[in-house]
């Protein structure tokens, strides 16, 4: 159903009350509402990436991190200064708003971002990285099943970058085989071992107490969700909902959207902008 903009609100606020449980599903719509847009903005390459705009023309950090560099000298001088602006970059409020939000709901987080942001918030073991995350590297074979977190790798490649690479005996390597690592995030490589399917199980297991076992009211809501990975987040949610009765479904996004026909009533689509819809939730909810 579509509602009018100034009921937008009110009605979220009553869905997410009277939830037994939230479904959170996270795309890049939520990190651009917060002010991080790495697919589309030229302004992050500007202000953060100056020397690697000049010498390859990137227009996005999608753009820098999909180019084929000619050394892998210059290839890790880009990943570790992407990296270390992930780590850096504060988290953003819609992230901070959802928390406040969410915090007395029993909820999880189904999530395609890789930028680290529901990890500075939210527990990590309420978070499905679908996707996998920047914070993490993998053997880029991979020849064994193990994720290594970063940081200190990354500082080090920081600390030692020289216009736009990294000396030859810093890019990090597998220690098992040899072999130069990569970050874990999705990829033809993308490690899918124990860690992956430890957090794809909670995710699994969430849903399985509250729709299956318990029959509670579950709302899905989607936030910032594009066109490019449907079958992750937006098809199950919908498909979820046709099959509970139970549920109801709502997507916020600041493209043009509208709630699917075949759900008869139990959607809804908000096409605003996140951050606002948000922060203004989280004030009716504390003087409520």
């Amino acid at each position: 159903m579509l509602v009018k903009e100034n009921n937008n609100i009110e009605i979220l606020m009553d869905k997410i009350n009277s939830a037994d449980a939230i479904v959170i599903g996270g795309g890049s719509g939520l990190s651009s509402a917060a002010g991080y847009n790495y697919y589309h903005s030229k302004q992050i390459i500007e202000n953060n990436f100056k020397e690697f705009g000049k010498k390859y023309g990137f227009k996005s950090l999608f753009d820098a991190y999909y180019y084929l560099y000619s050394t892998n000298e210059e290839r890790w001088g880009f990943f570790s200064k992407s990296i270390k602006f992930m780590y850096e970059a504060n988290p953003g409020q819609p992230y901070l708003d959802l928390y406040e939000i969410l915090k007395n709901k029993p909820y999880f987080i189904l999530t395609t971002n890789i930028d680290m942001q529901f990890s500075k918030v939210f527990p990590e073991d309420k978070i499905c990285m679908f996707q996998g995350d920047f914070s993490y590297f993998q053997c880029s074979q991979p020849c064994h099943d193990k994720i290594y977190k970063n940081n200190d790798i990354i500082d080090k490649m920081i600390g030692n970058l020289i216009d736009t690479k990294v000396s030859s005996d810093l890019i990090p390597r597998c220690p098992k085989c040899g072999r130069i690592m990569m970050p874990w995030v999705r990829d033809y490589e993308f490690l899918e071992g124990d860690y992956w399917n430890g957090i794809v199980s909670n995710y699994q297991n969430f849903l399985k107490k509250y729709l299956e076992e318990e029959n509670k009211k579950v709302l899905f809501l989607e936030l910032g969700v594009g066109d490019m990975t449907p079958s992750i987040i937006q098809l199950p949610f919908w498909k979820m909902t046709a099959s509970y009765p139970n549920t109801f479904y709502i997507s916020i996004n600041l493209k043009k959207t509208s709630a699917p026909k075949h759900l008869q009533g139990r959607a809804m689509a908000i096409s605003e902008d996140i951050a606002s819809v948000l922060g203004a939730l989280r004030l009716k909810m504390q003087y409520k």
